[in-house]
C-alpha cells in the first residue's frame, strides 16, 4: 500500500514596503526622470551670489543624454564625496571646490559605531541603563519629555539635528528597558530635534541666513516664532507620549513589533537592548571602577560634542548673514576665542579617540580594540548607504540646472496673492524645494532673495515670510526621504520608513494647519 504525500503548499508572498536603501534608489530614479522633463533654467545673480527676482530665463540643457545617464549612475558616488565647483555650479568628484557629498556625516556615524562597540564591550552602558531604568520605572514619560524639549531647544536655536544620530545607541537600550518600542525612540529623537528646526527662533543656519538675504534683523518676528515653537513642540511631545503610553500599556499595539535583529543583523546596540529588556527582576546594577571611568568618558565625549558645535558667537550676538550648516558648519560672525567650531571631521576623530581611550582604560589589548572599532564601523554600513543615496538626489537636481526652474515656478505662484494667501502659499511652495535641498542654509540662500521682495508687494512683513518659509522647510525635513536626520536615524534604529510615515502623518497634517493658520493671521495683521 502506497501513501501519497502532498507537497506543502507554497507560501503566498505578501507585499512589504522596500528597505530604506531601495526606497532611496527609487527616489533617485524618479528625481532623475523628473529632471529630464523639467527644463533647465537660470537666474542672474547679484554680487552676493543670490538670484535676482524677474531675471529667470530658460536655457538649453547643459547635459547630453549620455551625460544624464552618467549623472544617474554616479549620483551615489557624488552623494558620498562630490565637490561643488563654485565657478560652474557642478558637483563632481574630479573638480576643485567645497565638499557637497555626505562623507562627513558617514565618517561621524561610523565613528559613533566604533565608540559604542568598544564601550558596550565593557558592559558599563548596559549596567548604567539597567540602573537608570530601575529608577525611572513608571516615569519613562519624563525622559521622553526631557529629551524632546532639550532637542527642540537645540534645534530651534542652533539647528541641532544631524548630531542626534549619535544618541540612538544610548537611548534605544534605555527606552527598550522602560517598555517602549524603537518607533517611540526614533520619534522622540527625530521629532524632538526637527520640530525645533521647523520652529527656529534664532538658528543662525536658517533664520540667520534668511534674515541676511531678506535684509532684516534675526530678532525681527521672534515673538511669532516663539509662539510657534511652544505650540509645535507641545504637539510633538503629546503625540509621542500618546503612542508611548499605548505601547507600554499594550505591547501588541506597537506599529513596529518587538522582534530584535538577530545574527549578522544585530548590532551592539541591539544586543544590549535585548539583554537589558529581558534581564531578571532584581538584577544587581553595581558599576565597577573601570565602568565608572567609561561612563565618565562617554559623558565627556557627548558633552564636548554638543558644546563644540554650538555657534556661540552667532547666538549670543543675534546676528544674521551667510552661514552653512551641513558642509562647513560656519557662520559669517567672528567666533569667540574659546569657541571650538567643530564639525564632522573633528567629531569623527573625537569618538575614534574616545574609543581608544575606553579600550586603554578597560585594559583591552591592541588587537581587541582594533577588532571592536572595525566591528562598530561595520554596524553602520547600512545607515551610511542610506545617507549617501540621500545626498545623490540633491546632486542630480544641481547638475541638471533644474532648481532655478522650480524656484521660478515658486516665484510665479505667489505673485499677486493677498497677505493671508501669500503666507500659506509660501509654506506650501517651499515643501518640494526642501525635499530637493535638505540644507536649510542652502534653501534660504536660494528662496529668500525671491520671496522677500514679493512679500513687500503682498503687504506681508519680511520677518513673517521668513517664518512661513521655515515652517514649510522644517515640516518637510520631518518626513522627506532625502532628510539625513530621518532616513539615517530610522536606519540606525532599524525602523521601517513606511511605518514611521504611518505614525507621523496625522501629526504633520496638524502642524501644517496650526502653523499655516497662525502665520496667515500674523500676515494679515501686519
Amino acid at each position: 500500500m502506497t501513501v501519497e504525500t502532498a507537497e506543502p503548499a507554497a507560501k503566498k508572498r505578501s507585499w512589504s514596503f522596500p528597505s530604506a536603501v531601495t526606497t532611496l534608489a527609487i527616489v533617485t530614479v524618479l528625481v532623475w526622470l523628473a529632471a529630464i522633463v523639467i527644463p533647465a533654467g537660470q537666474y542672474q545673480l547679484d554680487e552676493d551670489g543670490s538670484p535676482v527676482p524677474g531675471t529667470f530665463e530658460q536655457i538649453a540643457s547643459p547635459l547630453t543624454f549620455g551625460e544624464r545617464i552618467q549623472q544617474l549612475v554616479l549620483a551615489p558616488v557624488n552623494g558620498l564625496y562630490g565637490l561643488l565647483n563654485p565657478e560652474t555650479g557642478v558637483v563632481d568628484t574630479e573638480t576643485v571646490g567645497r565638499m557637497f557629498g555626505q562623507i562627513g556625516v558617514i565618517a561621524f556615524i561610523m565613528a559613533i559605531g566604533a565608540f559604542i562597540s568598544v564601550s558596550f564591550a565593557t558592559r558599563s552602558l548596559e549596567v548604567a541603563v539597567g540602573a537608570l531604568a530601575h529608577r525611572l520605572r513608571s516615569k519613562g514619560w519624563l525622559l521622553i519629555v526631557a529629551v524632546m524639549v532639550l532637542f527642540s531647544v537645540l534645534g530651534s536655536t542652533m539647528g541641532f539635528s544631524v548630531e542626534t544620530l549619535g544618541f540612538y545607541a544610548l537611548l534605544i537600550p534605555l527606552m527598550t528597558a522602560l517598555g517602549y518600542d524603537r518607533l517611540t525612540t526614533s520619534a522622540m529623537i527625530i521629532l524632538g530635534a526637527l520640530t525645533g528646526v521647523m520652529a527656529s527662533t534664532v538658528n543662525p543656519f536658517s533664520i540667520g541666513v534668511a534674515s541676511g538675504e531678506a535684509g532684516v534683523s534675526i530678532g525681527d518676528g521672534i515673538g511669532l516664532r516663539l509662539v510657534l515653537w511652544v505650540l509645535l513642540t507641545a504637539m510633538s511631545v503629546a503625540w509621542v507620549l500618546r503612542y508611548a503610553a499605548k505601547v507600554r500599556r499594550d505591547p501588541a499595539a506597537s506599529m513596529v513589533g518587538w522582534d530584535e535583529p538577530q545574527g549578522e543583523d544585530a548590532s551592539d546596540t541591539d544586543l544590549t537592548a535585548e539583554h537589558v529588556a529581558h534581564e531578571p527582576e532584581g538584577t544587581p546594577h553595581q558599576l565597577t571602577r573601570t565602568q565608572k571611568w567609561v561612563l565618565l568618558i562617554t559623558a565627556g565625549a557627548f558633552g564636548l560634542m554638543i558644546f563644540s558645535v554650538i555657534p556661540w558667537s552667532s547666538l549670543l550676538q543675534s546676528t544674521g548673514g551667510p552661514a552653512d550648516y551641513l558642509a562647513e558648519h560656519a557662520t559669517s560672525v567672528e567666533p569667540f576665542g574659546w569657541e571650538l567650531g567643530w564639525w564632522f571631521p573633528q567629531l569623527a576623530m573625537l569618538f575614534i579617540l574616545a574609543s581608544v581611550l575606553v579600550g586603554v582604560v578597560a585594559r583591552m589589548g591592541e588587537r581587541e580594540i582594533v577588532r571592536l572599532i572595525g566591528a562598530g564601523c561595520a554596524d553602520m554600513i547600512g545607515p551610511a548607504l542610506v545617507v549617501l543615496l540621500a545626498g545623490g538626489v540633491s546632486v542630480i537636481m544641481t547638475n541638471t540646472q533644474t532648481l532655478d526652474t522650480i524656484l521660478h515656478s515658486m516665484e510665479t505662484l505667489v505673485q499677486g496673492a493677498s497677505a493671508g494667501v501669500f503666507a500659506v502659499v509660501a509654506i506650501v511652495i517651499n515643501i518640494p524645494l526642501a525635499l530637493l535641498i535638505p540644507s536649510t542654509s542652502g534653501h534660504a540662500a536660494l528662496a529668500m532673495p525671491l520671496l522677500a521682495p514679493l512679500a513687500d508687494f503682498a503687504g506681508v512683513a519680511r520677518s513673517t515670510t521668513i517664518t512661513a518659509w521655515m515652517a514649510g522647510a522644517g515640516l518637510t525635513l520631518m518626513w522627506a526621504p532625502t532628510s539625513v536626520v530621518v532616513v539615517g536615524g530610522l536606519a540606525i534604529a532599524k525602523v521601517g520608513y513606511d511605518k514611521y510615515l504611518r505614525f507621523v502623518w496625522p501629526l504633520l497634517l496638524g502642524m501644517f494647519v496650526v502653523s499655516g493658520a497662525i502665520i496667515a493671521i500674523a500676515a494679515v495683521a501686519g
